[in-house]
């Protein structure tokens, strides 16, 4: 039995709809942009009638908005929380979902380790959310093309793109974590939405009081855009915390994982 294809088979209906939903998203927002750009000072003086938390906790900025980078930036933000909420069903998912339908017990009698099936379920998310993402970014480069007059920095708009990638290995190898922690997992996209949310809460709660200190709560902030757009870089600090959530995550995943009693019931 090859679980990484029985996998990737498994979340062909899921990848459809992510794939979708993410390129809506970004079609849909991006089109508006044509409007935007012409009435840039209607736009501009009515988000300057939105008080100062509130931009902040939505992360607009008022000067880089009237841009086309800044305000992709902006749209962007939402692109990311889609994909985290996908990336953490996905990890959620990984060991829970076999004790909710009751096969945990079939397929451990299969002569295949419990690393090998951990791993096939690892591999298979992420090869979904690298299709995902690339359909995803196809559309919004397609789409920002044809909506903006002026050009563009590409390689600006490829790193900010490639963020939701870097992001949603985070969300996913938490909620691997997580799934084989928690003995019994009701609902997984309940969980993956509260955990999610939280996070993009703790960020909004950040960006209002301006706390670099709490930059390190939550991985919503680890890909700062605006640091992106003003350094062409990423910031190191963070990408390395990044990583090491990443490994360590994984790897205690194993750990768990190889000493858990699984039970169908």
């Amino acid at each position: 039995m090859n679980v990484f294809l029985y996998e990737l088979k498994s979340k062909t209906k899921s990848l459809a709809v992510w794939s979708i939903s993410l390129a809506f998203v970004a079609v849909f927002l991006l089109s508006m942009y044509p409007t935007f750009y012409k009435n840039a000072s209607l736009f501009k003086d009515v988000l300057e009638g939105y008080p100062v938390a509130v931009r902040k906790a939505f992360g607009i900025s008022i000067d880089d908005i009237i841009k086309f980078l800044g305000y992709y930036s902006y749209v962007f933000s939402y692109v990311v929380l889609l994909g985290a909420i996908q990336a953490m069903n996905y990890g959620v998912a990984a060991i829970s979902k076999e004790i909710k339908l009751k096969t945990a017990d079939f397929l451990m009698t299969k002569p295949v380790k419990r690393g090998s099936i951990l791993t096939s379920k690892i591999l298979s998310s992420i090869v979904i959310l690298l299709i995902t993402d690339a359909v995803y970014f196809l559309s919004a480069f397609i789409m920002a093309k044809s909506v903006t007059k002026e050009p563009f920095n590409i390689k600006l708009f490829f790193m900010i793109s490639v963020t939701l990638l870097f992001v949603e290995m985070i969300f996913l190898s938490l909620g691997v974590l997580l799934s084989s922690v928690v003995k019994k997992i009701k609902s997984t996209t309940s969980i993956s939405l509260g955990v999610v949310f939280a996070f993009y809460v703790i960020g909004m709660i950040q960006a209002i009081l301006n706390d670099d200190n709490m930059k390190y709560l939550t991985p919503f902030k680890y890909f700062d855009l605006n640091y992106i757009m003003k350094n062409s870089s990423y910031d190191v600090h963070f990408s390395i915390i990044s990583l090491l959530i990443v490994v360590v995550s994984i790897f205690l995943s194993y750990v768990f994982f190889q000493k858990r009693d699984i039970y169908a019931m």
